[in-house]
């Protein structure tokens, strides 16, 4: 990490303090929409990147929240006095996962696979009438290694894509009522391993090419970083922000459909290269919770910074909002009337 002497942290602390009193509305005039350079890196943890925060009387929803960087992202914001809404597959792992945290927290479940239980657990989070301050999409599967079928298309970019995509659209009124809302979507550096035309809108089922489970998964991790890119797009002008970000590669349950040679490698000499679940945690955290972000909308993040990315598509606005469109069409039964996100 950045080596700061303490005169010049505290200075920072100090106007980050104050920027973090002001509304969002003026938040979002008053800071560069260009994301500054962060004092955090590749090796900061999420408590390093949220130390001096004080989130009482904030609230913060997370998908994936029983295991991995959904639950160390859950423990770190309740312990820096957030209140958390804990999502999990289950009601038990839900349960299961917040009762063990210090701090304020509520179970939900969904199963992104299961397009009807993100509405309910988004309509019971609505019931709570509470504005959201933050929805982290963290939750998704990879590297599936048979092609599966949900909904007539490839499963992981169901539960990474669609499934988020729906909920973002249910909670959207809950997160813009917030005096500065973030919306904050896991992508992956995997986007590099998306086919090279990038979305495949003609076949979204993988039934014209051989399928690959890394290409899949590259496939689901560029469709989340144009989704935040096109959202981003729409709540221009408002105070509300979407950013997606790299977390980074880490062992977690997510690598479980791999190879056993694979991850028995990852246990044994992961620690050579991969980061741990703090450090997987602070980028998602960081973007969810820095006063020194607010305003900063439609940008990719990896280790705490702002990234370009890795291919052209990444910053491809008409395959965004191409996207955005078939979203919709694909998911309208399941999305609210009328919407409150911007055309």
């Amino acid at each position: 990490m950045q080596k700061l002497d303490r005169r010049t942290f505290i200075q920072q602390m100090g106007t980050l303090s104050v920027l973090a009193c002001l509304p969002g509305a003026v938040l979002a005039q008053i800071v560069s929409r260009v994301p500054p350079q962060g004092l955090f890196d590749a090796d900061s943890t999420a408590e390093q990147v949220t130390a001096g925060l004080d989130l009482a009387g904030k609230t913060y929803a997370i998908t994936g929240a029983n295991s991995g960087l959904g639950y160390e992202t859950m423990r770190v914001l309740a312990l820096r006095g957030a209140r958390v809404i804990g999502i999990a597959r289950t009601m038990d792992k839900a349960e299961e996962a917040c009762s063990s945290v210090q701090g304020q927290t509520t179970p939900a479940f969904l199963d992104l696979a299961d397009f009807e239980s993100v509405v309910n657990c988004a309509s019971m989070i609505r019931g709570m009438d509470m504005p959201l301050d933050g929805l982290i999409c963290n939750a998704g599967v990879m590297a599936l290694p048979e092609r599966e079928l949900v909904y007539g298309m490839e499963k992981q970019f169901v539960v990474n894509h669609l499934g988020h995509f729906i909920l973002v659209n249910q909670l959207m009124d809950t997160v813009m009522a917030a005096p500065q809302g973030r919306i904050v979507l896991l992508s992956s550096r995997a986007h590099q391993r998306a086919p090279r035309e990038g979305i495949l809108f003609d076949d979204l089922a993988f039934e014209h090419r051989e399928y690959d489970s890394w290409t899949a998964y590259g496939h689901s991790k560029l469709a989340n970083a144009l989704c935040s890119r096109e959202l981003a797009r729409r709540l221009s002008g408002t105070s509300t922000t979407s950013n997606s970000v790299h977390p980074g590669v880490i062992n977690t349950n997510l690598g479980r459909h791999m190879p056993w040679y694979i991850q028995w490698a990852g246990k044994l000499l992961g620690w050579t290269f991969m980061k741990t679940v703090e450090e997987g945690a602070a980028t998602q955290t960081y973007v969810a919770t820095s006063p020194g972000l607010a305003g900063v909308n439609g940008y990719y993040f990896a280790d705490c910074n702002p990234d370009p990315g890795e291919t052209p598509q990444m910053q491809d606005d008409a395959m965004a909002g191409r996207l955005w469109q078939l979203s919709q069409e694909l998911t309208r039964d399941y999305l609210p009337t009328p919407t409150t996100i911007p055309a």
